[in-house]
């Protein structure tokens, strides 16, 4: 279904991009490889048109060939744009009555994202009913590498990966605690996934405090990362270390259950750590009059 039309549609629309969006729509639709002429029958384009498009689309790795090049299908560029989707959908709807559950017993705001290439994108926020409303709305993107939840989310990438992902990047300071080298990033993340989970104190800016933790799948793998975040004033700061990071993690392994993880089968569990474990009480600041 196409969308709504601009008043300047004709102006803004993208006739090649459409076009090459058709011809995977098609080939998806068709279930099977295609050919050339079939492609070009059902969409009603030249062969030539065809042929310049699909070379395209299987160059950038959306559409894979044949042998002798004579059918076309859908490549794995293509498909882990669908899975992810979906995979970001379902952490969306698993994730959503703990984040909501986790800004109720906090009364912080609380998030979920994921890794987008080198980048932190937020897929969740559930807003503080307090007054200190969270800056980082869904669509907001932060540089992985400066950011605790980007850690948990580059800590399943091997060394090499993680060089070869920030080759020639500039690791520009957020704040004096952001790591400037690719050596102190990799101390931050292996540290991260050590300890299961980082307590910000303006680690992404000045006056600002979060409590990070990673959701596991059911191979153990980091498929996305919660946080709760705000102003240094929303949080009750004697409790920080305690309160704050036993919900955070709580929340994380009830999200990670959900998703298949089983601590038992992957020998740990979401944010175990070697510290000495306390009960989760509420902070002063928090408890009613």
């Amino acid at each position: 279904m196409e969308g709504a039309v601009n008043r300047n549609h004709d102006v803004y629309l993208v006739p090649g991009l459409r076009r090459g969006l058709m011809v995977l729509e098609t080939i998806s639709t068709a279930g099977r490889p295609m050919t050339v002429s079939e492609i070009g029958a059902a969409l009603s384009l030249t062969r030539s048109s065809v042929f310049r498009l699909t070379y395209t689309l299987k160059h950038l790795g959306f559409l894979e060939a044949d042998d002798n090049a004579k059918t076309f299908a859908l490549g794995p560029r293509v498909l882990n744009i669908g899975f992810a989707y979906l995979a970001s959908r379902d952490i969306i709807e698993v994730a959503t009555p703990d984040l909501e559950l986790l800004r109720d017993r906090t009364n912080v705001s609380s998030h979920l994202a994921i890794r987008d290439g080198r980048e932190v994108l937020f897929l969740s926020c559930v807003q503080t009913r307090s007054g200190f409303l969270s800056n980082m709305n869904v669509g907001t993107r932060l540089p992985a590498y400066a950011a605790p939840m980007g850690w948990f989310l580059l800590s399943d990438l091997s060394t090499r990966e993680i060089s070869a992902l920030f080759e020639g990047q500039k690791l520009t300071a957020m704040t004096d605690q952001t790591p400037r080298d690719l050596a102190a990033l990799k101390r931050r993340i292996s540290e991260s996934r050590a300890n299961g989970y980082v307590v910000s104190r303006g680690i992404m800016e000045k006056g600002g405090s979060s409590i990070s933790a990673p959701l596991l799948d059911r191979s153990g793998q980091v498929v996305a990362a919660i946080d709760v975040s705000g102003p240094d004033s929303a949080f009750g700061a004697a409790e920080l270390d305690r309160f704050y990071v036993d919900e955070v993690v709580a929340a994380a392994k009830r999200i990670s259950e959900r998703l298949g993880y089983s601590a038992g089968a992957q020998g740990g569990t979401p944010g175990t750590t070697p510290r000495r474990r306390h009960r989760a009480k509420r902070p002063k600041a928090l408890r009613r009059a």
